[in-house]
């Protein structure tokens, strides 16, 4: 994989999320087998799950259970030939208890050898 297709991967990404096309991302910038990470479990949620169906699970968990009121998206920012970190911004509701918070995240993306995204992980203060 050449620095070129991590920079372009990077990029779709960043830019499908400040779109709100994430389910877009995950159709083609995501391996079958991908696996995301959260820093705790979120609901009934585990807190690593795998592959697409399990990914689209857990954003549909996000929707079912969160009004997004704004946000922002920053980045990416480059490691190595494989990886990249992005920061993500988020103000929202959790529907079901009405409270708002605004949250800041770190996520780590690593690509495979295919030049896609093989794993995420999340970093937040709690």
């Amino acid at each position: 994989m050449s620095i070129e297709t991590l920079k372009s991967v990077a990029a779709t990404l960043v830019e499908y999320c400040k779109t709100q096309q994430e389910d877009k991302g995950l159709a083609q910038l995501y391996a079958p087998d991908a696996v995301s990470a959260e820093a705790v479990a979120m609901g009934d949620t585990p807190r690593e799950v795998a592959g697409m169906e399990a990914l689209r699970g857990k954003h549909a968990w996000w929707e079912e259970n969160f009004e997004v009121h704004g946000g922002g998206v920053e980045g990416p920012f480059f490691h190595g030939e494989d990886r990249f970190a992005v920061i993500f911004d988020v103000d929202a509701t959790n529907k079901a208890s009405g409270e708002r918070s605004q949250m800041r995240e770190v996520a780590i993306y690593t690509l495979n050898a295919d030049g896609k995204i093989a794993r995420e992980e999340f970093f937040y203060g709690f």
